[in-house]
C-alpha cells in the first residue's frame, strides 16, 4: 500500500489559503527575459602579467564608475573567491560588485556579479582573457548577460565596457602609471 505523502496536506493548505477570502498582498509584474554577449578586444603595452596587474588590485586609478563618490577602496581581488569591492568607509559599508570565479595570472580572470546593475534580476559573467602579442598583450573582454533587462540596454553596457577598456585602462597602461602600484597579493 502506498504511503501518504507529507507534501499533499501542505499543498492543500496553500491552495485553501490562496483561494480564500484573504486579500492579495503582492503585485506581480512580468518582465521579458533576454540574453546577449558583448566582446571587446584591446591591445595593451607589455606582458600579459603586466596587463593583469594593471587591470586588477586597486582599480581607483582607472575605474571611474562607483555608487558613491570617492570610495575608500575600489579593488578587484585577483584570486578564486576574491571580490570586486567598492568600500565607502572604515565601517566596511559598500557593495560587492562581483565574485572572482577563475583566476590565472596573465591568462584569464572571470568574475560573476551585476557590477553597476546591482538590484536588477540579472546574471552577468565577465571574462578577461590575456594573450601575448609581440611586446604587447591582447585583452579580450567577454561579458555575458542574461535576465530581466530593458530592451536596448545591451548598447549601454557595450558603451560602458568600451569606456573602461579603451578609454580608461588602455591610456592608464600606456602612460606607465600602472608600474607605480604593487600587484595585489592574497592575504
Amino acid at each position: 500500500m502506498p504511503r501518504p505523502s507529507r507534501l499533499v496536506p501542505g499543498v492543500v493548505l496553500f491552495i485553501v489559503l490562496a483561494l480564500g477570502d484573504a486579500p492579495a498582498r503582492a503585485e506581480v509584474t512580468a518582465q521579458p527575459l533576454t540574453a546577449w554577449t558583448i566582446t571587446h578586444v584591446v591591445t595593451l603595452p607589455g606582458s600579459p602579467e603586466r596587463a593583469w596587474d594593471a587591470a586588477t588590485g586597486d582599480l581607483a586609478p582607472w575605474w571611474d564608475h562607483t555608487f558613491k563618490p570617492n570610495p575608500s577602496r575600489l579593488v578587484l581581488e585577483p584570486w578564486a573567491g576574491g571580490g570586486f569591492h567598492e568600500i565607502w568607509n572604515d565601517a566596511g559599508e559598500g557593495v560587492q560588485h562581483a565574485t572572482v570565479t577563475w583566476a590565472e595570472r596573465g591568462k584569464r580572470l572571470r568574475f560573476e556579479g551585476p557590477l553597476g546593475l546591482a538590484g536588477e534580476g540579472i546574471l552577468l559573467v565577465t571574462t578577461w582573457d590575456f594573450a601575448a602579442k609581440g611586446d604587447s598583450t591582447t585583452l579580450t573582454c567577454t561579458a555575458k548577460l542574461a535576465g530581466a533587462v530593458p530592451s536596448g540596454f545591451e548598447k549601454a553596457v557595450d558603451q560602458v565596457w568600451a569606456h573602461f577598456l579603451t578609454g580608461r585602462l588602455k591610456p592608464y597602461v600606456e602612460s606607465g602609471k600602472d608600474r607605480e602600484k604593487q600587484p595585489l597579493k592574497r592575504p
